[in-house]
Formats: structure tokens, C-alpha cells, sequence
């Protein structure tokens, strides 16, 4: 994969398209470990805290990798980081499949969860720099494909399922995506940062760490992405028991919904600002949470989960575009420290779940209602930042000039 930093002749299209290929491979990987987390249980006797553990090790390796990878991404380039993303995705995969026990599922969860950081650390400035006047409704197509993934490994999960074909096939299934991704980035030339182009020195980079808005929103991506990822994670495993329901194709429903609603994030965005959007979100989120937690009937598992989706679609990219947005000095660096922090908070909740769902096991549904607490944090924190952006005149873009 090329490593250039040359403007000339950057394929922006082409970039855009492959970014989301790597981004649909990464949802593949939540969707399909979702689904297998009951058979590994069985296979190797593992708790559902234990569980939680090991599907927890994909987020500390998303920390490690988005987080180093956002520091290196203007030292390096974004083709070099890209190219180990692939690399830990194959290496992880194949030891998911060859897994011996606990141990090495962790380990082989650890790598993939480094590949799926690093695919971020490097497509989310990507993105962010050949769509400068469209960064929050672009990175919400981008993250489309998150739940685009999370829909195909879901469907090809289901559709093994039913041809009994075991869970090693459903990893194979993701290696297939990670070699497209690898073979449409090799060969391009990749553009500078944004951060670079405008010549913001690495010092400047770092001091927009401190901005207490920031900070702010460095908090409450904790919350958002407790809210998201950590209840997805449950809910193939959870909703069978709960409501009778298919948990796994009620997991394609609400990534169905995320992706059309992501895809439809411009429209809303431009009308509302991205702070009124993620407090509209908030509202939806925490009633979707509490409604699937006394889902007792498929009926009611698809209208619950319709609700939720629809509110945390919006976060993830969202997140990261206001960020971008009103911080654009901080490059790489904010958007991978976001990524860590969401990632971070999703390994502490999903054994946090688990151990729950242990010690409730006639009531699974505990576990929603006790995470539905933080979507309504977060209805007043980003009503107070919607509030405060009125009061001085309304949202506001910063936007840096490219250097001469």
C-alpha cells in the first residue's frame, strides 16, 4: 500500500469506497462473535462473564491500535497503517478459528481488535480530509458500513446456522472481506492530513487536547458507546431467551435501520446541527434501551429495537464529525483519542453485562435497563451544548487553510 502523502492525483472516490469495504469488515467481526459467543461458551466451557471478557479483548486492542495509530498516522502515513490493519486482521482471524480455549480466543479477539482500530486511526482522518466541507455527513456514511457489516456477518452467520455449518466458517466468512479491502488499497496514493496540510505544528496538536469542551465530549463518548456497542454485543445471545425472538436477525433489524438512518445523517445534521441531533438521539436511545429490557415477545423486540437503532445511529459519526468540526487542529489525534475512550468504555460494560445476566439469569432484560441510564446523562449534557451553541449565535464550523 502506498504511503505517499502527495496531493497529485489522490483517488478520492476510490479511497472512500475501500475505507468502507474495511469498515463493513470490521462490523463482521462484532456481528459474527455476537453470534458464536453461545457456541464458544459450549465449546469451552466458558461463563457469560468470561464471555464478556473475551469479547471485552476486541475493544482494548481497538484502544491500543486507534490510539498509537492516530499518533502515527501523520509520521508514517495512512497506507502503512492501513497495511498492518490488514495484517492483524488475518493473524487474528486464524487463531480464532484454530483456538484451543480461553486463552488464545482472547489473544485472537486482542489482534482483531487491534486491526478494527487501526482500520479507524486511519480512515476516520482519511475521510475527514478528501470531504473537508462535509466531514459529519460523510463519516456518517462511512460508519454506515459498521452496521452494513454488522448486517451481512449477521445474515451469513444465520445462513450457516441454518446449513449447520460450524463457527469456524462464520470467520472464515470475514477473512474474504479483509482480502478485498487489502487489494483496493494497495497501489493508491494517500493524501496528507488535514492538520498537516494547514501546517498546524505537532505542539498545537496536542494543546487542543486540553480545550474543556473537548473534554466534555472526550466524557461523553464513554456514555454513547456503552450505549451502542455494549448492548449489540448482548443482544444475539440475550433476546432468544427474553422475547422467543431470532436474537441474531433482530441484530440485522437494528443495524438496518442505523445504516439507512446514517446514510440519511445530512439531512438532519444541516437542519438541527450535529449537538441537536446526538441530544435527539439520546431521548430515542434511552427509551429504546428500557423498552427491549421488558421485551417479552418478538413483536415487541422489533419495536423496541427499531427505537433504539434510530437513536444510536447517530452517535459514533457523530461524534467524530463534531469533533472534526470544531476542533480540526487536533487532526488524527482527537478522533483516534475519541475512538479509544468509545472502545475503552465498551470493553468495561460488556463484562460488566455479563455479569449481570449471570447473576439474573430468569431476568436477562436487567442488563438493558441498568445501560438505559446513560443515554439519559447524556440528554442533558448535549441539551446544555445545544443550548449554549444558541445562545451564541448557533453552531458554528471551524475550518483551517491549507498552507501554501
Amino acid at each position: 500500500m502506498s504511503t505517499s502523502t502527495t496531493q497529485t492525483a489522490v483517488p478520492r472516490g476510490r479511497l472512500f469506497v475501500a475505507s468502507c469495504i474495511a469498515l463493513t469488515a470490521t462490523g463482521m467481526t462484532f456481528a459474527v462473535r455476537g453470534d458464536i459467543m453461545p457456541a464458544l461458551g459450549q465449546k469451552f466451557a466458558l461463563s457469560d462473564y468470561r464471555l464478556g471478557l473475551m469479547a471485552g479483548a476486541a475493544f482494548y486492542g481497538f484502544v491500543l491500535s486507534i490510539l498509537f495509530g492516530g499518533m502515527l498516522v501523520d509520521l508514517f502515513g495512512m497506507g502503512a497503517i492501513l497495511a498492518l490493519a490488514f495484517l492483524a486482521h488475518l493473524c487474528g482471524l486464524g487463531m480464532t478459528i484454530f483456538a484451543n480455549g480461553f486463552t488464545m480466543l482472547f489473544a485472537a479477539t486482542l489482534i482483531v481488535g487491534i486491526g478494527n482500530g487501526l482500520v479507524e486511526a486511519a480512515c476516520n482522518p482519511l475521510v475527514a480530509t478528501i470531504y473537508p466541507d462535509q466531514k459529519t455527513h460523510r463519516l456518517n456514511r462511512f460508519h454506515a458500513w459498521f452496521p452494513g457489516g454488522l448486517i451481512i456477518g449477521g445474515l451469513v452467520a444465520y445462513g450457516m446456522t441454518q446449513a449447520h455449518l460450524g463457527w469456524q466458517y462464520k470467520i472464515g466468512a470475514i477473512m474474504v472481506l479483509v482480502v478485498v479491502y487489502g487489494v483496493l488499497f494497495t497501489g493508491h496514493k494517500f493524501p496528507a492530513t488535514e492538520r498537516v496540510q494547514a501546517s498546524v505544528t505537532t505542539g498545537d496538536m496536542y494543546k487542543e487536547v486540553f480545550r474543556p469542551v473537548f473534554i466534555l465530549l472526550f466524557l461523553c463518548m464513554f456514555l454513547t458507546a456503552a450505549t451502542e456497542l455494549g448492548p449489540n454485543q448482548w443482544i444475539p445471545a440475550t433476546l432468544g431467551k427474553l422475547a422467543g425472538a431470532s436474537g441474531i436477525l433482530v441484530l440485522v433489524f437494528i443495524n438496518g435501520v442505523m445504516f439507512v438512518g446514517r446514510n440519511l445523517a445530512g439531512q438532519f445534521v444541516h437542519k438541527i446541527s450535529p449537538v441537536g441531533l446526538l441530544a435527539c438521539a439520546s431521548v430515542l436511545s434511552a427509551i429504546g434501551l428500557y423498552s427491549l429490557g421488558h421485551a417479552d415477545t418478538p413483536i415487541k423486540a422489533y419495536a423496541s429495537a427499531t427505537v433504539f437503532a434510530l437513536g444510536i445511529c447517530y452517535y459514533w459519526p457523530t461524534m467524530l464529525g463534531l469533533t472534526s468540526e470544531r476542533f480540526p487542529k487536533g487532526g488524527s489525534l482527537l478522533l483516534a483519542i475519541m475512538g479509544a475512550a468509545g472502545n475503552l468504555s465498551t470493553a468495561l460494560v460488556l463484562p460488566f453485562m455479563g455479569k449481570i445476566y449471570d447473576t439474573h439469569k430468569d431476568n436477562p432484560g436487567v442488563a438493558f435497563q441498568t445501560v438505559a441510564m446513560f443515554p439519559v446523562v447524556l440528554v442533558v449534557v448535549f441539551g446544555a451544548l445545544y443550548l449554549s451553541d444558541r445562545a451564541k449565535g448557533g453552531y458554528k464550523r471551524v475550518k483551517l487553510e491549507v498552507a501554501a
